[in-house]
């Protein structure tokens, strides 16, 4: 268990490093920014390259919704739950920390740190209502790819392609709307140097994950019957 929880931090915390400092540091750098698209590319480059790399260790969960979705699902026990969670929690708060360190190398502010919000923090101005429901619908369709690539009659193999693909064009649809979440760990590294506004909504980024991951690991197997 305790290499599985290893796997789970040092996964995570590729994540995030990977997905919140490409937002952080490259998405916006004078002449060569790589924008959206950019940063939508680096958040399923970096599920896409732990799946392979910690896959056949802890399962390459990096995120506490997908934990409880394969948990609803089946596929997880729900002993191993908590332990999970935690190492994925510290994980993006050890990934945050690096960030925090190497964005404010060069005397700027942290401004935002790629925190997740909604209304006057939403990258797009979007409402409580529209924040909420992007969240629920863009991590159950997450959790779904995921437990129909995984499934036992999946073509093995192909399974860490299709889920780094999703959870890019997850982000390309809903960056304008939180920052895109569907990961309440990638969302509490961030929040917890931001402090302020970030904490205060930080309860959605964990609810609304938590509760499309439960739909998707409870509708899933029952398209298998």
């Amino acid at each position: 268990m305790n290499k599985r929880l290893a796997a789970e931090f040092f996964g995570t915390l590729w994540l995030v490093l990977g997905g919140c400092g490409s937002a952080v540091l490259a998405a916006a750098f004078p002449g060569v920014g790589i924008g959206l698209h950019g940063v939508s590319l680096a958040f399923g480059l970096t599920v896409l390259t732990m799946a392979y790399a910690i896959g056949p260790i802890s399962g390459c969960h990096l995120n506490p919704a997908v934990s409880l979705g394969l948990a609803v699902g089946g596929r997880f026990a729900w002993k191993d739950l908590p332990g999970y969670w935690i190492a994925q929690v510290l994980g993006a708060v050890a990934a945050s920390a690096i960030l925090y360190v190497i964005a404010t190398g060069n005397g700027s502010a942290i401004g935002g740190f790629a925190s997740n919000g909604f209304g006057a923090h939403s990258p797009g101005k979007y409402s409580l209502g529209a924040a909420f429901l992007t969240e629920v619908v863009m991590t159950f369709f997450f959790l779904m790819v995921i437990l129909g690539s995984t499934a036992k009659k999946a073509a093995p193999g192909f399974a860490p392609i299709a889920i780094g693909l999703c959870l890019t064009l997850i982000h390309l649809i809903s960056i304008p709307v939180t920052n895109t979440s569907v990961n309440p760990a990638r969302s509490t590294g961030p929040a917890l140097f931001v402090g302020s506004w970030a904490l205060s909504q930080l309860w959605l980024f964990w609810v609304a994950p938590l509760i499309g991951a439960a739909l998707a690991g409870t509708l899933f197997p029952k398209l298998e019957e």
